[in-house]
């Protein structure tokens, strides 16, 4: 067992729900093997209310969570990423900044629950939906044995995560 830690930046548009959510479920899920972060293309500048409404009643901690930009991470002394997922379409469509260390990719995209429409409890299930599917990616992912898989594997690995997972459960 290795002791290296993985950073994994995930990347949507206004970084306002998905990726958000991402992250801190791989913070949780990863057990200090990985330690996620999340950023936007163009932020929103604020977390959506009900990101952080379902993220505090499933006993996450939001003090961190803030909406950003994914300069941030391409910036000089920023961490150096292993893994740079993207959650939405557009974010995946989107001239990515030049990772330093070349970082796997992947596509992992999610509907945007914050384009829902209807009732609020209509549009806090497209929220809960998210995290659904979003988890049962993270959790594919954590279980990868990363330390004994060659790189194309990985990234092999993570792309059907996307995949396989796109209309699954």
């Amino acid at each position: 067992m290795t002791d290296k830690i993985y950073n994994v930046l995930f990347l949507c548009t206004g970084n306002s729900a998905r990726s958000i959510i991402a992250e801190a479920l791989l913070n949780r899920a990863g057990k200090g093997r990985f330690r996620a972060y999340s950023a936007g293309s163009q932020p929103k500048g604020e977390v959506h209310p009900y990101t952080l409404d379902l993220l505090r009643s499933l006993s996450y901690d939001v003090s961190q969570a803030r909406s950003k930009s994914w300069v941030e991470f391409s910036a000089e002394g920023a961490p150096q990423m292993d893994f740079v997922f993207t959650v939405c379409d557009s974010a995946a469509a989107e001239s990515c900044p030049i990772w330093p260390g070349h970082p796997i990719t992947a596509h992992w995209g999610v509907p945007d629950p914050a384009a829902a429409e209807g009732s609020e409890s209509e549009k806090r299930l497209a929220f809960a939906e998210a995290h659904r599917m979003l988890g049962n990616r993270v959790n594919a992912f954590v279980s990868l044995p990363l330390s004994s898989l060659d790189r194309l594997t990985t990234e092999s690995r993570v792309r059907d995560i996307g995949r396989s997972l796109s209309e699954a459960v």
